[in-house]
C-alpha cells in the first residue's frame, strides 16, 4: 500500500437547524476531508470534530495541525505499508496525533484497500447485511410542542425505527413522559451527553419506569465506578458512548458491567480497525452494540453504515438522511432513509460519489502533499 498524492480538504456546511444537547449548540457543521491518490484509485476519509468544545478537546482547527504537520508528511515520508493492517497499526500508533485527526486517513485507506479488490467497504469489515436499521435523534427543544413536531416530521418523512431525544438537568423527566405520550410504541431511549453525576441516579430512576432501549452516557466519561453504581440501580440498559475512546475501554466496561451497551464511534477510536476490535470485545462482552455519529458529514456518515452492516449489531445506526441535517452534502447521492432503512452501497469501497465541485464550494482550506 503506497500515498502517492493526498489532498486535505477542511468543509464546512450549513445544519437544517441549529443543533442544542447539554454542552451547547451548533448551526454549521465542519468537516475535514482525506483525499488520497494511490495507483490511478481515489480513496476519501473524513476528520469530523465538532467546532470548539462542542463535543471534545478536538476541534476542526487542531484536526487541521495534526494533518498538515504531523500526520500526513509521516505517512508520505514512510513510504509504503505490506498491508492494509500494517498501515492501520502504524497511524494507531503515531503519538501526539488524536484519533479525530487519525481516522481521516485511515478510514481513507479502508476505501482504498476495498477498491482494489474490487469489494465493497462493508464487504471489507465482514459485513452482510443488505441494508441497515437508522434511528432518529433529536436535540433539545425551547418547548414541547416544537420537540413533538420535529419527531413527528422525520418519522413520517422516513419512518425511522427508534427515537433518541436528548436530556439535560431540568429538561429529562417531564421531557420523556410527553414524548412517550405522544408517541407509544415508538422505541425510546435518550442521550445525556455526560451531563449527570451519580447523584441524579433518582433521575433515571424516574425514566426507568418508561421501559427504554437505553441510557446513553448518562455520567462523565470517565465514571466508570459511577456507571456500574448506576446500572445497579436501574433496569434500563445503560449505554456507553463518550466512555469509548479505545478497545481497552471496553474491557474495563465490561469488567465493572458499568454499562450493557455499547456504542461505537469511528471518529472517537480512531479508525475503523479500532472500531472492529471494540465491536468484538464488546460481543464479547455480550454488549448490544451500535454504531453512533457526530453526525459526519457524508464521507464519513458513509463509513458509518458500512460499519453498522456487521451482523452483530443489534440497535439501529445514529446514521440518519443527509438532507436531515445538512443543507447540501458532499457526496451523491445522498445518504436517504426509506422506511427506516439505509440501503448498503454494494459498489467497490465507499459506494458514493464524492463531488469535488461541492468540496470546493464548501472549503474553508485545502492542502495538497506529494510523495
Amino acid at each position: 500500500m503506497q500515498i502517492d498524492r493526498v489532498t486535505l480538504t477542511h468543509c464546512r456546511i450549513p445544519l437544517v437547524e441549529p443543533f442544542r444537547i447539554s454542552n451547547g449548540v451548533v448551526a454549521e457543521k465542519d468537516g475535514i476531508v482525506v483525499q488520497v491518490e494511490s495507483e490511478g484509485l481515489r480513496a476519501f476519509g473524513e476528520s469530523s470534530p465538532m467546532a470548539g468544545s462542542f463535543y471534545s478537546g478536538d476541534t476542526p482547527e487542531s484536526c487541521w495541525r495534526d494533518l498538515c504537520e504531523t500526520l500526513i508528511p509521516r505517512a508520505l515520508l514512510h513510504g509504503r505499508w505490506d498491508s492494509l493492517e500494517a498501515a492501520c497499526q502504524w497511524i494507531d500508533a503515531l503519538p501526539g496525533v488524536s484519533n479525530f485527526a487519525k481516522v481521516g486517513l485511515e478510514t481513507a485507506l479502508w476505501d482504498l484497500e476495498a477498491q482494489r479488490r474490487g469489494v465493497s467497504l462493508a464487504a471489507l469489515l465482514g459485513g452482510t447485511r443488505t441494508a441497515v436499521e437508522s434511528g432518529l435523534a433529536v436535540g433539545l427543544y425551547s418547548n414541547e410542542a416544537a420537540l413533538h413536531a420535529a419527531i413527528e416530521r422525520e418519522i413520517t418523512a422516513a419512518g425511522y425505527k427508534r427515537v433518541k431525544v436528548k436530556i439535560a438537568p431540568g429538561h429529562d423527566v417531564d421531557l420523556v413522559a410527553g414524548v412517550a405520550r405522544r408517541f407509544p410504541g415508538v422505541p425510546l431511549m435518550t442521550d445525556a451527553n455526560a451531563a449527570y453525576t451519580i447523584a441524579d441516579a433518582p433521575v433515571f430512576e424516574k425514566l426507568d419506569a418508561h421501559g427504554m432501549l437505553m441510557f446513553e452516557q448518562p455520567l462523565a466519561g470517565a465514571a466508570f465506578e459511577d456507571s456500574a453504581a448506576l446500572q445497579r440501580r436501574v433496569r434500563t440498559p445503560v449505554c456507553f458512548d463518550e466512555s469509548l475512546e479505545s478497545p481497552a475501554d471496553v474491557t474495563r466496561a465490561a469488567e465493572l458491567d458499568a454499562c450493557r451497551i455499547a456504542n461505537i464511534k469511528i471518529q472517537r477510536v480512531g479508525g475503523l480497525a479500532n472500531a472492529l476490535e471494540v465491536y468484538r470485545r464488546a460481543q464479547a462482552a455480550g454488549m448490544g452494540l451500535w454504531v453512533g455519529t457526530m453526525p459526519e458529514l457524508g464521507v464519513g456518515c458513509a463509513a458509518g453504515v458500512h460499519l453498522a452492516a456487521l451482523d452483530g449489531i443489534t440497535f439501529p445506526t445514529d446514521v440518519e438522511a443527509s438532507a436531515r441535517w445538512f443543507r447540501d452534502d458532499l457526496i451523491e447521492p445522498g445518504i436517504e432513509v426509506r422506511d427506516g432503512l439505509i440501503h448498503v452501497p454494494t459498489a467497490p469501497g465507499l459506494g458514493y460519489h464524492v463531488s469535488e465541485e461541492k468540496l470546493r464550494r464548501y472549503q474553508v482550506a485545502r492542502q495538497e502533499f506529494r510523495g
